[in-house]
């Protein structure tokens, strides 16, 4: 078969059912284009996407700044490997570290990437700072978190699909409940050899589950007292996606490690980060971590145009304005329907609660649903539906998405 040659939607869905893993179970609609907040079927049809490949695309799809640095970059240079130096990595590491207020920046990949190394920091730290003997450093972590597949993720995770039959599990970690101050002190109180405390802003994948107001600057008060890292997790909430550069801005905590990937790059390219200020970052030495594409031109070129886009667009802000309009008008229709339960959410990254059960179909139900009337989205949890269109939306554009919303709950109201 040509690489060029034109497939149907069922043709594409049948080559990846016979040739490729069956580690993801996608919405039938195969995309073939994207343009700003809309993306377009091999047939034609063309939709709003409301997920933003879970936050990565917020700078909205093929943004002509970020392609266009990833493009001359890549008739440049593409690949050094940390080997040698490259021209671009140390401008991009001094706009970045400016950028969210830390001295240093440890180039990676992917999220779960950038969470193993923040996790390595974090030990590393422990053991040479902080004086934890050796083998014996905890990291406290929140249930129903997500941070990634990895072996060492998946000892943490109490998501039983992403753990079955891949033990033995990696030790270290103690398991907490998410927006418990009390079961967070309890748990620094009781173990001197904490190491850190790795926690969602927003816990995304959970439902887009926002914490009580106040709760992480008092974590973050918590871990200070107990000279313990506070590592915020912001792959799918930074970069703007909430009304504020960082999630953690809305309480003003500054982390002691942030996690940062997804609309790193705007989509366009696998990167993501550890930043950290010298006192941490210094206990990383020539050959304790590394990644050969960490760190490349294209990564580094397409990154820096990526946080530009925010800055220049103030797609913070326009998030922050269009997500409180969004709530508002959902929040006018959910008294007059019996199928939703509830919409929560900060800034452009919200999700509605369908008066189900979590092993029921009837959120994929709406999903598809809303596919046929024109808007992607896509379940979590079972009953819970997630919405984070790009951040480039304009008010006209989120009424008439409110407005597909409410005529497919009503449609589906009345099957």
């Amino acid at each position: 078969m040509a690489v060029l040659e034109h497939l149907t939607s069922q043709q594409a869905i049948d080559l990846e059912n016979k040739y490729g893993a069956h580690n993801y179970h996608p919405l039938p609609v195969v995309l073939s284009k994207g343009e700003g907040v809309y993306v377009w079927d091999v047939e034609g049809k063309k939709y709003y996407d409301f997920l933003s490949a879970y936050s990565a695309v917020n700078q909205g799809h093929c943004h002509p700044k970020i392609v266009g640095a990833m493009v001359e970059q890549a008739k440049t240079l593409t690949l050094t490997s940390r080997a040698f130096y490259n021209d671009m990595l140390g401008k991009y590491e001094k706009y970045a570290t400016e950028t969210f207020g830390f001295d240093k920046l440890l180039p990676m990949n992917t999220g779960a990437e950038a969470v193993e190394t923040a996790l390595k920091v974090c030990r590393r730290w422990a053991y040479q700072k902080k004086g934890i003997p050796e083998n014996q450093a905890k990291v406290i972590v929140c249930e129903n978190n997500f941070h990634g597949r990895t072996t060492t993720i998946i000892s943490f995770s109490n998501d039983e699909v992403a753990r079955e039959n891949y033990g033995p599990y990696t030790e270290g970690f103690v398991k907490i409940e998410y927006d418990n101050l009390t079961a967070l002190e309890n748990a620094l109180k009781s173990n001197p050899h904490v190491a850190g405390f790795l926690v969602e802003p927003i816990q995304g994948e959970a439902g887009v589950y926002v914490p009580s107001e106040g709760y992480l600057k008092e974590a973050k008060a918590l871990c200070e007292k107990y000279n313990v890292l506070f590592v915020a997790d912001e792959v799918q909430t930074g970069i703007a996606r909430t009304g504020k550069m960082l999630a953690v801005d809305h309480e003003n905590v500054k982390p002691d490690i942030l996690i940062l990937g997804k609309a790193l790059s705007g989509g366009v390219y696998p990167v993501s980060g550890v930043l950290a200020n010298d006192d941490i970052m210094e206990v990383i030495t020539p050959g304790s971590h590394g990644s050969t594409f960490g760190g490349n031109p294209v990564a580094a070129a397409v990154s820096t145009a990526a946080l530009e886009v925010i800055k220049e667009e103030n797609l913070a802000e326009n998030a922050q304005e269009l997500g409180e309009l969004f709530r508002e008008e959902l929040n006018k229709f959910i008294p007059t329907c019996d199928l939703v339960v509830k919409v929560r959410g900060k800034g452009l990254l919200n999700a509605i609660v369908i008066n189900d059960t979590e092993e029921s179909s009837t959120a994929w139900d709406i999903c598809m649903a809303l596919k046929e009337n024109g808007l992607l989205a896509k379940p979590t949890h079972g009953n819970i539906i997630r919405f984070a269109p790009p951040l480039v939306m304009d008010r006209e554009q989120l009424m008439d998405c409110v407005s597909i919303i409410i005529k497919t709950l009503n449609e589906f109201t009345k099957q």
